[in-house]
């Protein structure tokens, strides 16, 4: 007969219960409505934002077929199901097309259409993100947010129950702190129904970036900021608040919220600590603020009149009805930590050392021959052998660097032109000496992944993680999967950016 457990046993195993309930309870809309400030929208790609919410988290596109899926979390209130994603987009690219919201009032995030500013593809619409651009863990549970490369943006035109005119809302955002620009604008929030400027106070939405047109906060930036239309504000002057600081944290909560004649900017780190309010006081001064004609559409990655220059990478973040006490954002701040939010592999397939010289070998019948070389700054492919002149054979040869703008990926040296890397420019793949800038080293930084033909790898830009090394007529571009440029077509795609990296030729 089976001894009983002792009353002892019994009260631990409650309590263990009760603790694991109350740690899936703690999710952020649950939070904000237990404050009195209910979300409105609710978007995310990384985990559920309610303890009860098992339905999509985003849809992704492949381009093999054309195909979606919805990405799920794996348990009510848990971490998305990346596993799935991952299945669903073997040996092809997959786009993010949908945002879902998890609200219940259908503010889900589409591809962001035209608007004052046109979009960067032929029928202005904005690009839409890569699905594996920002892989992530949350309690060590890989997932992935949206990174958002210059050109890209979503929203959503005819929200529902999003503040208008002076109502009060508040807002959060999970991001990448070290992902920005200068360029406008990066954006998650309130803006415009039309897509177009209309004026002075017909936005509010968390700006994060270094961008000083407007105004600017202490040191050099980035920033929180808010973009409020025709200004991004970090306090009450245009101009500058010295209290606003310059961001570093890898992951970065930023929180704005706005009620008449008060708003307020607040942020974190997303991985340890509490929030710090750095402006908290009455509405800009210039015309047109006080009060606020807010219109009630939502952005992401973009301004109000789909200004779409910025990056930037978003994780997660609500718009709630009504402000926000900021006992209620420290609370939500302390669930985004115990998320755990950290850092994992950009990488995939055969590896790269750094400080050895490489050889991309063509992987496409037919061309199987030619290797990945340059004529000055023309990076091409070229037929090496071991009887090709050692000019030649260095000319395709590669230097494998550690990645200029991100530790995690690599960068590629001449070996014959040392100083001088492979970077993206205008789409084209060039030649071109290192000036030291933050553009240059972003452009000239490649992460590579298991080949999509299955040999080899596949190298995918950094910045723009829909983009490959591809060959096009023996050139080299960096070329996504059915775009709209020519090197961009989806006959034998897979084939034209898969290479074999061995040692380089002696």
């Amino acid at each position: 007969m089976p001894s009983r457990p002792s009353l002892e046993s019994a009260w631990a195993v409650a309590l263990g219960l009760v603790a694991s309930v109350s740690l899936v309870a703690a999710g952020p809309c649950d939070i904000y409505s237990s404050g009195g400030t209910p979300c409105v929208a609710a978007h995310s790609t990384t985990r559920a934002l309610y303890s009860s919410y098992t339905g999509p988290l985003y849809q992704v596109k492949r381009g093999s077929d054309g195909a979606t899926t919805e990405i799920t979390p794996l348990s009510a209130g848990g971490v998305a199901n990346a596993a799935a994603q991952d299945s669903f987009c073997a040996s092809t690219t997959c786009l993010i097309t949908i945002i879902y919201d998890q609200s219940g009032r259908g503010n889900h995030l589409h591809q962001a259409p035209p608007g004052g500013f046109s979009g960067p593809e032929s029928n202005g619409y904005d690009n839409l993100a890569s699905a594996i651009g920002a892989p992530v863990l949350l309690n060590g549970k890989k997932a992935y947010g949206v990174f958002m490369s210059p050109g890209s943006g979503y929203s959503n035109n005819a929200a529902n129950g999003i503040a208008t005119g002076d109502e009060p809302e508040g807002m959060y955002a999970v991001l990448d702190g070290t992902h920005y620009n200068g360029a406008c604008c990066f954006d998650y929030g309130n803006a415009e129904v039309s897509s177009r400027d209309t004026g002075n106070g017909h936005m509010e939405a968390i700006y994060y970036g270094d961008n000083t047109v407007w105004g600017s906060g202490s040191g050099s930036g980035p920033w929180i900021m808010a973009d409020l239309e025709n200004g991004l504000f970090s306090g009450s002057s245009p101009a500058n608040n010295a209290g606003d600081p310059s961001i570093s944290y890898r992951f970065v909560t930023a929180a704005v919220k706005g009620e008449p004649n008060q708003w307020a900017i607040r942020g974190g780190n997303s991985a340890s600590g509490s929030l710090s309010t750095y402006y908290s006081g009455a509405r800009p001064s210039v015309s047109g603020y006080n009060p606020m004609s807010k219109e009630g559409a939502i952005i992401l990655g973009i301004g109000g009149d789909n200004s779409n220059g910025a990056q930037g990478t978003f994780y997660e973040g609500v718009m709630t009805s009504g402000y926000p006490s900021d006992a209620t954002e420290n609370k939500v701040q302390a669930d985004i930590v115990a998320a755990k939010y950290a850092v994992t592999s950009l990488t995939s397939g055969p590896a790269l050392t750094v400080g050895s010289a490489v050889t991309l070998q063509v992987t496409t019948a037919g061309y199987t021959t030619r290797y990945i070389a340059h004529t000055g700054s023309t990076v091409n492919t070229q037929v090496v052998s071991s009887s090709s002149t050692t000019a030649l054979k260095q000319q395709a040869s590669w230097t494998v660097r550690t990645g200029l703008a991100n530790s995690a990926c690599f960068s590629f040296e001449s070996v014959d032109t040392p100083g001088s890397f492979i970077r993206h420019y205008n789409f084209a793949l060039l030649l071109n000496a290192n000036d030291g800038s933050k553009q240059f080293h972003e452009d000239a930084t490649f992460c590579p992944q298991t080949g999509l033909n299955g040999k080899g790898n596949s190298v995918r830009s950094w910045s723009y993680p829909t983009r490959y090394f591809r060959h096009y007529e023996n050139v080299l571009y960096a070329a996504s999967n059915g775009g709209v440029h020519t090197f961009d077509a989806t006959t034998s795609f897979n084939d034209d950016v898969s290479f074999v990296v061995s040692s380089g030729f002696n």
